[in-house]
């Protein structure tokens, strides 16, 4: 019998912990979206005697969660497919090409990833305001690329910069444009970037709030999180209808994080070469 290492058990150990910290509060979350308010103030750890869907009819209807569910999936694509495109393009060029304000391009995009979204979001209001951008989803859509951006070139400068040379020379020879360097070469052996900020990406638009709070108020074009604010009242607030919405806007997150993880690790020796 193999034996195991008391420094393994250790790391096993602090994993479960630590899986349990992050599943336990999303399951009880499940387990009361079932239950009654009365039921949540009574037994909130119990099993739901009588699991009811009520919850989620309700807080599907009343909450207009599935337009708002489809403004959420509208500007989370636009934003995810155009800040991988133009990320890394931008990302290629600063990398991979050689002039005298490469370094100083890529300071310029990182400088972007130190500005809290507090800190524009009244001058940006204001400016869109004024080319009727506000309570449109262009409007979210603009501030959510320019947010996503940084972060992605500046990982997509770290892939491209570690690829070998030896495979853009062998290009050059061939007689391959820069184009054809960059999507047939460069992008493919970069997949992994292009998933991990693409993750990111989407998943911190999807639990974006402040922007889509302040930007729109018309309920046909609200996103999730701006719905799901409407369970919280000033004097009252229906906790088993909430959970229930809340339940709602995570299942799209979980799905696509459960869908692309493992092409995540599956790229990880996409670039590889052999010496």
């Amino acid at each position: 019998m193999k034996k195991v290492s008391i420094p393994k058990i250790i790391i096993y150990i602090f994993l479960i912990i630590m899986a349990f910290i992050y599943l336990a509060p999303l399951v009880w979350v499940f387990n009361v979206s079932f239950k009654t308010n009365s039921e949540i103030f009574t037994a909130p750890f119990a099993l739901p005697k009588a699991p009811t869907f009520e919850n989620f009819a309700f807080a599907w209807s009343a909450g207009k969660l599935g337009i708002a569910t489809l403004n959420s999936f509208i500007v989370c694509i636009v934003t995810l497919l155009l800040s991988m495109i133009i990320g890394s393009m931008a990302a290629f060029g600063i990398a991979r090409m050689r002039w005298k304000l490469s370094k100083l391009s890529l300071t310029y995009f990182l400088i972007g990833m130190m500005i809290p979204v507090h800190c524009v979001m009244i001058p940006l209001f204001t400016r869109f305001a004024k080319v009727s951008l506000t309570n449109s989803l262009v409007g979210l859509i603009l501030p959510y690329l320019t947010f996503a951006l940084p972060i992605t070139i500046f990982i997509m400068v770290g892939f491209f910069e570690s690829m070998p040379n030896e495979l853009i020379e062998s290009a050059c020879i061939d007689g391959a444009t820069i184009f054809q360097i960059f999507f047939k070469v460069c992008l493919p052996l970069g997949k992994t970037g292009l998933f991990v900020t693409g993750l990111m990406t989407f998943i911190a638009n999807w639990n974006e709030l402040l922007l889509a709070m302040v930007f729109i108020s018309d309920d046909l074009k609200k996103t999730l999180p701006v719905s799901l604010s409407k369970f919280v009242g000033p004097y009252n607030t229906n906790y088993s209808q909430m959970f229930a919405a809340i339940i709602i806007a995570i299942i799209p997150t979980i799905i696509v994080y459960c869908a692309f993880s493992n092409q995540i690790v599956d790229g990880l020796t996409a670039g590889a070469v052999k010496g």
